[in-house]
């Protein structure tokens, strides 16, 4: 009897602490809950966040590159399952290295990650994609393509300023989540070897559309940004700069222009909407009612700041753009923004969200990103070149169904990152008109300026607190330190969330050395 009440007491202490370790945290403000999962033990501490998707049964699949050795060095992918309480399903460790990762999504049960690596027996880059069962995992190898070239340093780099056209080859993945497509870019360049082509998948890995796209690249080279397929996939949309040949530039002429491209079965189109002293920049994609828009920034040509909203209603048959509307930031929301001095370095506003809300207005946000580089003194006496990658202000803008500005909001905050940028940046989320941020600081309080402006100053802890920060259909501001350093001791990785639109809920990611977990925020209406 006594051996009995032992064990139910240890049994029932075990379960006990394990309630425990999953807590629920309601907002005082607003209508958000939190639930934080069960703290796991990881035995890579050094890792990167690489995809974080939503699988069957209300799984939550997340897959990570990890490195170990002295000098770090990337060793294969763990892929991790939780289920709809963030308890831990299974873990799964892919030892595969040698290949640079270019993206990985689930569909029908299955989960697949694309690959690029050079085969220098064949001089060829070759695209595979590594197909497996979730659960059960068996990955399976398949190529894609194989694509003749010399080798280059970084095929799959991103630049937002300047794209680098001469390295030989390059190539672009792109995705619309929301259709279950993706788009392959690849140019390869050889003397006056010049290549240019275009695949565009769905989510069985079929190719739907495969364009040679050379003839276009005559005079311009294409670094593209955005993509969106038709919901009958009929067609595919590119946006990305095109950037000009030509050798010498006017002082008022720019090096690129901003361009849409149309795939179909029938070939490619190309447009540009550019006007005179109107020159767009940052635009991003969006479909709605059978209906193509570009929304973005644009700047006149005495000013290479952004000098506001660029709005675009165009015919997705035809590429005609059937309503335009110019939107001026105001005096006071340019002074909040930039200051009052011209600005030496361009510092690019990055999309990061968009969506439309149902009386047909549109909420948006972008965020200032760029990136520096200075020689720093290593420790043999040499020199080093370091890259910091800076995540500042953010951009909230509500346009009307018309495509006029009705606000414009800027949220001041300065993060600097040289690694990982998964902690740095930030989340949003809309929902009954109201867009919600979540950031992921070390700062402790906040300055709020006539409910409109919103400043963050660096924080030097270690420790960091998460701020939720509503931007209301009125264009009022406010804030709330949702989760501080006591309760958050695992950093949460904010700008790589799973958002699951159906639940109105956010999944993110913490993890620091050996520990890590899952975090659910709910957003109730």
């Amino acid at each position: 009897m006594q051996l009995r009440f032992l064990l139910l007491f240890l049994f029932g202490g075990i379960l006990l602490g394990h309630s425990q370790d999953k807590t629920k945290i309601a907002s005082e403000k607003y209508p958000v809950s939190y639930d934080f999962g069960e703290k796991y033990n990881d035995r890579y501490r050094y890792s990167n966040l690489m995809t974080f998707e939503e699988g069957e049964s209300d799984n939550k699949i997340l897959v990570r590159a990890y490195y170990t050795g002295l000098i770090l060095k990337p060793k294969g992918y763990l892929i991790e399952r939780y289920d709809s309480e963030l308890q831990l399903i299974d873990e799964f460790n892919y030892k595969f290295r040698g290949a640079d990762f270019l993206d990985g999504f689930t569909a029908n049960g299955q989960i697949y990650l694309l690959f690029i690596e050079y085969d220098p027996e064949r001089l060829s880059y070759i695209y595979t994609v590594h197909q497996s069962p979730v659960g059960s995992y068996d990955f399976k190898k398949k190529n894609l393509l194989v694509v003749p070239s010399v080798y280059v340093e970084n095929p799959v780099e991103k630049n937002y300023f300047n794209r680098n056209f001469t390295s030989g080859f390059s190539t672009t993945i792109l995705f619309d989540r929301d259709q279950r497509a993706f788009a392959l870019s690849l140019h390869y360049k050889k003397r006056k070897d010049n290549q240019h082509r275009i695949i565009i998948y769905d989510y069985n890995m079929n190719p739907v559309f495969d364009q040679d796209f050379s003839g276009e690249i005559e005079d311009k080279n294409y670094a593209f940004e955005g993509f969106k397929m038709a919901p009958d996939f009929s067609a595919a949309y590119l946006v990305g700069k095109a950037y000009f040949k030509k050798r010498r530039f006017k002082a008022e002429e720019r090096k690129f222009q901003y361009e849409v491209v149309k795939i179909a079965a029938g070939g490619t189109q190309t447009a540009s909407y550019d006007l005179p002293g109107k020159f767009s920049e940052g635009m991003k994609p969006l479909w709605k009612n059978n209906s193509l828009y570009l929304v973005g920034f644009y700047a006149d040509r005495r000013d290479n700041r952004y000098n506001g909203i660029d709005f675009i209603a165009i015919k997705p048959g035809t590429l005609e753009a059937v309503k335009r509307q110019h939107n001026p930031f105001s005096e006071q929301f340019m002074k909040d923004k930039f200051g009052t001095e011209n600005e030496k370095v361009v510092k690019n506003l990055v999309f990061k969200d968009a969506q439309f809300t149902a009386d047909g207005s549109l909420l948006f946000n972008a965020e200032e990103y760029f990136v520096t580089r200075s020689l720093e003194s290593n420790a043999s006496g040499g020199r080093v070149q370091k890259e910091r990658f800076h995540y500042n202000d953010i951009v909230s803008i509500k346009l009307d169904a018309d495509g006029k500005m009705l606000w414009a909001r800027n949220i001041n905050k300065t993060e600097v990152t040289q690694g990982d940028g998964a902690y740095a940046s930030y989340t949003s989320f809309s929902k009954d008109g109201n867009t919600y941020f979540f950031i992921c600081t070390a700062a402790d309080n906040p300055r709020l300026l006539n409910n409109e402006r919103l400043i963050f100053k660096q924080g030097l802890s270690r420790n960091r607190n998460v701020f939720l920060i509503r931007i209301d259909g009125q264009g009022q501001v406010s804030y709330e330190k949702i989760i501080d350093q006591e309760e958050a001791r695992l950093p949460l990785m904010v700008s790589k969330p799973l958002i699951c639109d159906d639940s109105d809920t956010v999944y993110f990611y913490a993890k620091r050395g050996s520990k890590k977990q899952l975090v659910a925020v709910k957003i109730q209406g």
